[in-house]
């Protein structure tokens, strides 16, 4: 994974009027904390903050009391309706480092046909890897899977130095028959009737 750097200020002024001030000067405000180490207040690039987010654990370079340090977020605060980053937590990583993260789950290829649903059970992975070198995501094929097929967190190939921070009897991934897709749908449609119904 590379490294993102970013133009961090340190922040001097709190509060909700100072976090406006910087967030109208196109700043996020955010903290760093982590290795027993005084919580550092920083102001981030908002547009640069909000790219390099897109990245999964993406792992960020900021200056801190004047040395380059890696971070990662871990909490980001959104406005409700627009999205737009209010404040983001950093965790203060050293190369090296182990940490435990969650990863994106893809799938590539096609089900067995008869119209069979993939569920996914788990949207993101828990895994431990080193903090410089985390993956971005797991690929899992399911071509040709059928219904009642699953695949489990064991059965998933990780990339060299990272393991597991799941049982790995856990389910990921799971194919489900047409027939109980189809009683799912009708569930959900009566359960919606059912409500209709009590608001009238």
């Amino acid at each position: 994974m590379s490294e993102i750097r970013l133009a961090a200020e340190s922040r001097t002024e709190f509060g909700k009027g100072a976090a406006r001030r910087a967030r109208r000067a196109g700043f996020v405000p955010g903290v760093v904390y982590g290795h027993g180490h005084t919580p550092v207040h920083l102001n981030l690039p908002g547009h640069e903050l909000m790219m390099a987010l897109k990245t999964p654990n993406a792992l960020l370079v900021v200056p801190i009391e004047g040395k380059d340090e890696f971070v990662l977020p871990k909490a980001v605060q959104r406005e409700a309706i627009k999205r737009t980053i209010e404040h983001v937590d950093l965790l203060l990583v050293k190369r090296g480092e182990k940490v435990t993260v969650e990863i994106p789950v893809l799938t590539e290829g096609e089900l067995a046909p008869g119209g069979n649903l993939l569920e996914h059970v788990l949207n993101a992975l828990p895994v431990e890897a080193e903090a410089t070198h985390l993956p971005e995501a797991v690929t899992v094929s399911v071509e040709g899977l059928e219904a009642g097929a699953s695949i489990t967190a064991g059965d998933i190939e990780l990339p060299k130095g990272t393991t597991l921070a799941v049982d790995a009897d856990a389910v990921v991934l799971q194919v489900i028959g047409a027939q109980a897709a189809e009683v799912t749908e009708d569930e959900a449609a009566a359960e919606t009737e059912a409500e209709v119904g009590a608001e009238a």
